[in-house]
């Protein structure tokens, strides 16, 4: 199976190992992920001044090519996540959005954008399916105790992402125990790393991290997990006293391309 890719600026560059270990386990797999042609930044953050429309047409564009190829489009990087589908949604539920989008473009907007967009998480668990993951296991983590990390930007605003109950999540959980590791349920799991503070306030943007890392340590991690670029840097410039890797490189290992 085939999905239109978007990778990001960032898995170009700070966060290689993100992009490169799903690439592999996708292969092992069986699916492709085809990179869009040409894409360009999402914009890093998603935008909420109604008046503005430039910053999220790179996004329209992605939606448009993914289109065009007739696929869903997959994303990794949390952050690219959220503003590809704040952006789809907003065309969809906004008629002054799509219309402006339309003239920009020279298209229809509602029409041409209109492809799914899913999360790697959601790949694994709605398409490939997690018990199926488990099959495909080669080199189980048994014994490893691993923690969560979602963050904010894949979960909220809860009812436009839809990607999990944005206060009582599983996925990524279920995604550990299909690796034969066992999750470790901690609180902070779903709370900000103060990533989009940090250049104001980068105190509070450690004191956020540091709350964080220490409640997964506490209820005994050995190893935390991220999808986010900016997360993982926050919790790393913290000094955090648990690993924190991408859950990518987990996933590569399990099947043995690590």
């Amino acid at each position: 199976m085939t999905f239109s890719y978007y990778p990001g600026c960032t898995l170009k560059t700070k966060a290689k190992e993100l992009d490169a270990y799903a690439r592999r386990s996708a292969e092992a797999l069986g699916i492709t992920l085809a990179e869009l042609p040409d894409w360009q930044c999402c914009g890093g953050v998603y935008n909420n001044t109604k008046d503005e429309i430039a910053t999220k047409l790179s996004s329209v564009r992605a939606l448009i090519s993914a289109k065009e190829q007739g696929n869903k489009l997959v994303t990794l990087c949390s952050a690219c996540h959220n503003v590809i589908k704040r952006t789809k949604n907003e065309i969809e539920t906004n008629d002054d959005m799509a219309f402006r989008v339309s003239n920009y473009m020279q298209c229809d907007a509602r029409k041409d954008s209109d492809t799914e967009v899913v999360h790697f998480f959601e790949l694994l668990r709605d398409t490939v399916g997690f018990d199926e993951l488990k099959k495909k296991v080669v080199n189980p983590l048994t014994g490893r105790k691993i923690a969560a990390y979602y963050g904010c930007l894949l979960l909220r605003p809860g009812k436009v992402l839809q990607f999990d109950n944005p206060e009582n999540p599983k996925i990524m959980e279920d995604f550990i125990r299909a690796l034969g590791a066992t999750p470790v349920i901690y609180p902070m799991r779903n709370e900000c790393c103060g990533g989009y503070i940090a250049i104001e306030s980068s105190e509070a943007a450690r004191k956020n991290s540091a709350a964080i890392y220490e409640s997964a340590e506490g209820f005994g991690a050995d190893c935390m997990i991220t999808a986010c670029p900016l997360c993982r840097y926050n919790l790393i410039k913290a000094e955090s006293t648990v690993p924190v890797v991408y859950f990518t490189e987990l996933l590569a290992e399990a099947l043995g391309v690590k």
